[in-house]
């Protein structure tokens, strides 16, 4: 059996990542974690056009991080926390893989302070 990277069965993985590297996008995320919103509402905060705001909402609704609902003559947008999840849970194995190994490292430099029969010197200049 050919073990596959971690994350490599989660397609919109990398879609989710590229959507979150930008600061812009990130602040929409966390006003649509408030509640639904229209793009007026979601574009108010930045100095920005309109066009540029859209942009960055097609952005994330490729990544499937946002979603579109029409509410008469409003099209508010909604958050959509799926992909949020499966990128916080990919994230979560390497936390567990690093901690495990800052752990056995912990134990190592324990293990070597113990065994040190004399205390280092410090280096520096003599005063």
């Amino acid at each position: 059996m050919v073990m596959q990277p971690l994350g490599y069965e989660q397609p919109n993985l990398d879609a989710t990542f590229a959507a979150l590297a930008d600061p812009t996008r990130r602040a929409i995320l966390a006003r649509l974690a408030e509640g639904e919103a229209s793009v007026n509402e979601l574009a108010a905060p930045f100095a920005m056009s309109q066009p540029a705001i859209s942009k960055h909402l097609k952005v994330l609704e490729r990544a499937g991080l946002i979603s579109r609902t029409q509410d008469a003559q409003r099209r508010p947008r909604r958050l959509e926390p799926a992909p949020l999840a499966a990128a916080g849970d990919w994230l979560e194995r390497y936390r567990n893989i690093l901690e495990s190994s800052f752990e056995r490292l912990d134990l190592l430099l324990a293990d070597l302070q113990g065994n040190q029969k004399y205390p280092k010197k410090k280096r520096g200049h003599a005063r």
